[in-house]
């Protein structure tokens, strides 16, 4: 006779193998064009890793995917719209270590809760910054030169970045404290209006995600000084990291993701970070990234929650360093 923790144990398990095949789901899968937020202007990295896997992501969903540029107060203008967009998986946010790290620190005032008005999908690649100047307004040929000549003219010159908040803000205000040095921050609304006044002379100096950098320089139009990244960066192999120029302890690698209103359904966030993670793993993704001189760097909705909470421990303290703020 069976006793009665037997019984229900043999019910319970019957149950299940009934309700298996019945409550099986099939993966999420849009029911209208999906759009994907970019908090910054177009033709910077953000702008263009975004329309890479927009490309591919709308192949595989069955949907378009629509790059809908939404620029504005560091990267929080386009991030407040997928905040409170309605969690359904059909608007995202092309995020930034801006718009998903620095700028809570940054920032008096936030329009939303990183935390808990929006969730991580899938991280997508990372891009070392450069130090980059104007020839003709900057005769230095490597940042040990340029750090000499910022320290015996104190204000003289002036770093141009896409915006407050972005990496290129935050290495220029630790590279100010780290090498002391003064010169003053100009924020741009994107890359494109920095690389004008670069090229014609208007600013000496940028500190950018390389990518967009890479033609001028390699044209001779621009020079590049650095990069931020730990060791070399494999797109311009023979510029040396901020490290080897003298400023110790200095890394910072800029990177991009994609995040969605906070209440989306687990199922939704698990079948968009795999995709993207799957899409960022092709050899055609890949040598996309490669050619424009970024790394992919695919991590599913876990890895980059982990990510994101690292890199909160690291941009908390840089910010509270630099003694940058914003209102």
């Amino acid at each position: 006779m069976l006793t009665l923790p037997r019984r229900q144990a043999l019910i319970a398990a019957a149950a299940a193998s009934f309700a298996g095949p019945a409550v099986a789901q099939t993966p999420w899968m849009p029911s209208r064009p999906v759009r994907l937020i970019v908090p910054f202007v177009g033709g910077g990295a953000t702008d263009v890793t975004a329309r890479i896997l927009a490309e591919r992501m709308g192949v595989l969903l069955g949907q378009p995917v629509v790059v809908d540029n939404r620029p504005g107060a560091g990267g929080n203008l386009g991030a407040d719209i997928v905040a409170k967009a309605d969690p359904d998986g059909h608007t995202l946010l092309m995020c930034t270590i801006g718009t998903a790290s620095i700028n809570r620190f940054l920032y008096a005032r936030m329009p939303f809760d990183p935390d808990k008005d929006l969730t991580a999908v899938a991280n997508a690649n990372a891009v070392a910054n450069a130090i980059v100047v104007n020839p003709q307004a900057i005769p230095a040929t490597d940042l040990r030169a340029f750090l000499a000549l910022a320290r015996a003219r104190p204000g003289a010159f002036n770093y141009a970045t896409p915006g407050n908040g972005t990496s290129g803000h935050m290495c220029g205000e630790l590279l100010k404290v780290r090498a002391g040095i003064d010169i003053g921050h100009v924020p741009y609304r994107g890359t494109g209006a920095i690389m004008a006044d670069l090229l014609a002379g208007r600013v000496e100096l940028a500190i950018d995600n390389l990518p967009a950098y890479l033609p001028h320089i390699r044209e001779g139009r621009l020079r590049i000084l650095a990069v931020t990244s730990r060791d070399r960066w494999f797109a311009v192999p023979e510029t040396p990291t901020v490290i080897e120029s003298g400023v110790p302890d200095f890394v910072a690698v800029a990177w991009f993701g994609i995040q969605a209103p906070g209440r989306t359904p687990r199922p939704i966030v698990d079948r968009l970070g795999a995709l993207v993670e799957e899409i960022c793993r092709e050899p055609a993704t890949a040598s996309k990234f490669r050619e424009l001189g970024a790394e992919p760097m695919p991590l599913g909705p876990d890895a980059f929650t982990r990510w994101i909470a690292a890199e909160n421990a690291k941009w908390q303290e840089v910010v509270r360093v630099s003694g940058a703020r914003l209102d």
